[in-house]
């Protein structure tokens, strides 16, 4: 079933509103595939590989069959990392923000009384990462009786990085009565064996892939000995001169010693690996996002399912020990319909590995001549004018979504008796505004967010200034949050 437009499946006006202003125009394969199925709330495999459009795929349907009067989570989504559990909590917010859906991320190494406050509002969608969403379960602070949806999300990364007994536990405790998506880029026997065992009659839906053999990627081995690396690597960058590229490290200490070397040598760049504070790594992932600087250096950690629109380059430093993360790390630049080079280093002693990885794509990766000095020589004036140029910046998929809502802070909430019918019930009758313009309520002990969409932010904070809400005169502003 191929759908051309969004608007050929049965969506309300408020998804496919989101769907236009994030510039969602026609259907990938997955999506044309999943959507119809998960809309019949049947159970799904689906395995496609990353950068294939899989979020809105789940996210879609997953939106519009949720409930908005039911305060308490419906939907469940799993992954791997707790970069993509927020990058996934954003895209749900995304498509479903006309129609007021609240999604929540959960993850450790953030303060589980604050996950747990949130969880205690209004949440149509919970994503977590396996342990703290299991943590969340035992606890009780994440409410399983209302729940409808299970979404595994990159199961056999979660099987590589041994989650899957904390996935079943957790599935052990949802309600039998629910519909249970899968997603994957590969389907090994233990993800095969998890669906015979959770799922009824599960449809299976292959996505052919094609970012491994596509002409999209360009891939090629350098062979190199380690101590000739780093020269290598500025070799290939100065004749590359790549507007934005990964350079994958196999562990954090090499990722520390590149990024370092880089630094030394003014390059526009910064690293992401396991060892850093979970808020600096988010702060790196937004940062390329947005364009502010050309190279990232990453372990695998900033290879799975991770959406950046435009890398042009990746360069495996070092060659990946799991074939599997050969096609993950690559499958960063490509996407989207675009082109992209995929360069890997090779030493002496990793043949076995090459051969493997080859085995795995089905083809012989090209063995190319590093860069001649006379090649390094004729691209470095190019290379050079653009280190001394700021990055081109990135506009997010959701900026058009975002530029018509204004975020308000009131200093009250839970403690003042408030609730969030009383900021409805307040706003719509101000003139020119109504229902349809107030977006999510975030109500906690002390204050409350509230989104007011279409533009009408400014009229709604200059009237609030002068109304009260259940008889309280609350101090109101726009959230710097």
């Amino acid at each position: 079933m191929n759908k051309q437009s969004f608007t050929d499946y049965q969506l309300s006006d408020e998804i496919i509103r989101a769907l236009a202003s994030l510039k969602y125009l026609n259907p990938t394969e997955v999506q044309s595939e999943v959507i119809p199925i998960a809309m019949e709330k049947k159970d799904l495999v689906v395995k496609s590989q990353t950068g294939s459009g899989k979020t809105a795929s789940f996210g879609i349907p997953l939106c519009e069959m949720v409930e908005w009067e039911e305060n308490k989570p419906q939907a469940l989504i799993l992954t791997p990392t707790r970069e993509l559990a927020v990058q996934v909590k954003e895209d749900i917010t995304n498509i479903g923000r006309y129609k007021r859906i609240k999604a929540t991320a959960v993850y450790g190494k953030e303060p589980f009384a604050r996950q747990r406050e949130e969880l205690k509002q209004k949440t149509h969608v919970v994503v977590g990462t396996p342990g703290r969403v299991l943590d969340h379960i035992e606890k009780e602070s994440l409410v399983l009786d209302h729940l409808k949806y299970l979404v595994i999300d990159e199961a056999d990364e979660m099987l590589n990085m041994g989650f899957i007994e904390q996935v079943e536990a957790i599935i052990q405790e949802l309600p039998k009565d629910r519909v249970t998506m899968l997603f994957s880029a590969t389907l090994p026997k233990d993800i095969e064996k998890l669906c015979h065992k959770y799922m009824k009659n599960p449809t299976e839906i292959v996505i052919k892939a094609t970012g491994i053999t596509t002409d999209k990627i360009d891939h090629s081995i350098l062979e190199v000995r380690d101590e000739g690396k780093f020269s290598l690597l500025k070799a290939v960058t100065t004749v590359e001169n790549p507007d934005s590229c990964i350079i994958f490290c196999r562990t954090k200490e090499n990722v520390d010693t590149v990024f370092s070397q880089l630094e030394r040598l003014h390059y526009s760049c910064e690293k992401i690996h396991g060892g850093m504070e979970q808020e600096d790594r988010f702060s790196v992932m937004n940062g390329f996002r947005m364009g502010n600087f050309r190279y990232l250096v990453a372990t695998d950690v900033a290879a799975r399912g991770i959406d950046i629109e435009n890398i042009s380059h990746v360069i495996n430093y070092d060659l990946p020990m799991e074939k599997e993360s050969y096609v993950h790390r690559t499958g960063r630049t490509g996407r989207a319909g675009k082109s992209g080079k995929a360069i890997t280093f090779v030493t002496p002693f990793e043949d076995k590995f090459l051969a493997e990885i080859e085995r795995y794509i089905g083809f012989e990766i090209p063995k190319k001549q590093a860069p001649s000095n006379e090649e390094v020589a004729r691209s470095r004036a190019a290379f050079e004018g653009k280190m001394d140029t700021r990055p081109k910046s990135k506009v997010s998929k959701s900026a058009q979504l975002n530029k018509d809502i204004m975020k308000l802070y009131f200093n009250g909430g839970k403690k003042k008796k408030i609730r969030a019918v009383d900021f409805v019930g307040t706003i719509a009758r101000i003139n020119g505004v109504t229902v349809e313009d107030i977006g999510i309520i975030t109500i906690q002990d002390s204050v409350s967010y509230v989104d007011i969409l279409n533009g009408k932010g400014p009229l709604v904070l200059k009237a609030m200034k002068d109304t009260t809400i259940k008889g309280k005169q609350l101090k109101v502003q726009p959230a710097s949050k």
